[in-house]
């Protein structure tokens, strides 16, 4: 065959093989039938939708795509999104009864078997069927090892389960598949699942294995402030409390904002070690270098309170309260300390001259992803799981810096 006949007997083979990829995009042979896939997508029905769905109308969405469904009882793409409709309204049941049918369909690709395994992981996870949502996405990654979703589900099914050491084994998975710039997340979240496998060994009293696990998570990420408060409890447990008191200061210097979840621990061991007063000198060290620390004024009141001195502890607690008029901790501690001092009405208009903008709520941390409100710090979300998403939310601003009085320095 000559060199020109032999070229163009290519051309014309990649001109067939694109016409026919064409040709396969738009249809596709289902139940015996040629189905041209680009008509389905086309229907008003699909396309409204898909309107109802953007805009979270989610039984006019049902409503449609039950419709685009009838033009072809074989369109897997519509059947899979209308049981991912059933299951974000509720009706699981239904979402697996239609999942399930699907994943019985003969001739399915790999790719469509993954889709549809992970819609039903999905299901079983919402229904509550635990052992079912993790032999699902374990399907799932056997058909494909880099499915990103369903290694994540399944590592929030191990968190659930507190299967600390197989969501860390899922996250390593996940973070080998995860651009570089991801990785300090990844870290993140493994040092977080380290400090709790570190939790149930002083559950244990495993001591050993708890100050190793702990001592990790510092190394994995220096910020994550459990692993040193729980490092510090195992020593105190064990009789080191110079060491454990040492730990707990290094909040103080690693996460000042968080400083106040020491305080507690450290007001204890300064007592026991016969030296309370370094509890008022770390809290007037705080408040000098962050002058709109609330909780360490609130604290720092507190100790004056019980040394006797009420007055102080009120101008302390006045601070507070002009930096974050919402605490209702600091108010509760505010009226104890008037009382003391015989609700002198001078200081009691001085008080209420200070809350003016005071509005009470007790659940002041918010998840920055899903706002799930809670009364206290959490490490982990109860509701979307995310590691460390809590912030404290204020309803004004606090004063400037230049308009707080300093603190009492006396000691």
């Amino acid at each position: 065959m000559s060199g020109p006949l032999l070229l163009l007997l290519v051309l014309v083979t990649l001109l067939v093989g694109l016409v026919a990829g064409k040709a396969w995009e738009r249809y596709r042979l289902e139940g015996g039938q040629l189905v041209d896939r680009r008509r389905l997508r086309n229907s008003p029905h699909y396309l409204q939708g898909l309107n109802c769905l953007v805009s979270r109308q989610l039984d006019l969405a049902v409503d449609e795509f039950s419709r685009a469904a009838t033009i072809n009882e074989n369109a897997l793409d519509i059947q899979i999104t209308l049981g991912n409709l059933y299951r974000e309204k509720g009706q699981v049941g239904r979402a697996i009864q239609i999942h399930q049918l699907l994943l019985q369909r003969p001739g399915l690709s790999r790719a469509e078997q993954v889709a549809i395994l992970l819609c039903l992981g999905l299901d079983y996870k919402q229904g509550g069927f635990v052992d079912r949502a993790v032999e699902a996405f374990g399907e799932v990654i056997k058909l494909d090892a880099d499915n990103v979703p369903a290694l994540v589900n399944l590592e929030k099914l191990h968190e659930d389960q507190q299967q600390w050491d197989e969501a860390a084994r899922t996250r390593r998975q996940i973070a080998e598949l995860s651009p570089a710039d991801e990785q300090a997340r990844h870290q993140t979240v493994l040092a977080y699942l380290e400090n709790e496998l570190g939790r149930q060994a002083m559950e244990r009293q495993d001591y050993a294995e708890a100050v190793s696990r702990f001592r990790h998570v510092i190394e994995l990420n220096p910020a994550i402030v459990p692993a040193y408060l729980h490092l510090g409890d195992v020593d105190a447990l064990q009789g080191r409390l110079a060491e454990a008191t040492a730990t707990w200061e290094r909040v103080v210097s690693v996460a000042p904002a968080r400083a106040y979840l020491a305080f507690d621990r450290l007001a204890r061991a300064y007592s026991a070690q016969g030296q309370p007063e370094r509890f008022a000198g770390l809290c007037e060290r705080l408040i000098a270098e962050h002058p709109t620390d609330w909780r360490a004024r609130l604290a720092l009141a507190r100790h004056r309170r019980a040394a006797g001195r009420p007055a102080e502890a009120l101008d302390l607690l006045m601070q507070a309260i002009s930096v974050n008029p919402h605490a209702i901790s600091v108010h509760q501690t505010a009226w104890g300390v008037m009382g003391d001092l015989g609700f002198e009405p001078s200081l009691v208009q001085r008080y209420v001259d200070g809350c003016r903008q005071a509005v009470f709520y007790q659940d002041p941390h918010v998840c920055v992803r899903c706002h799930y409100r809670s009364t206290e710090l959490l490490w982990q979300c109860p509701h979307c799981h995310e590691w460390d998403p809590f912030i404290e939310e204020r309803l004004t601003p606090a004063r400037d810096e230049s308009e707080l009085a300093a603190p009492h320095a006396g000691t």
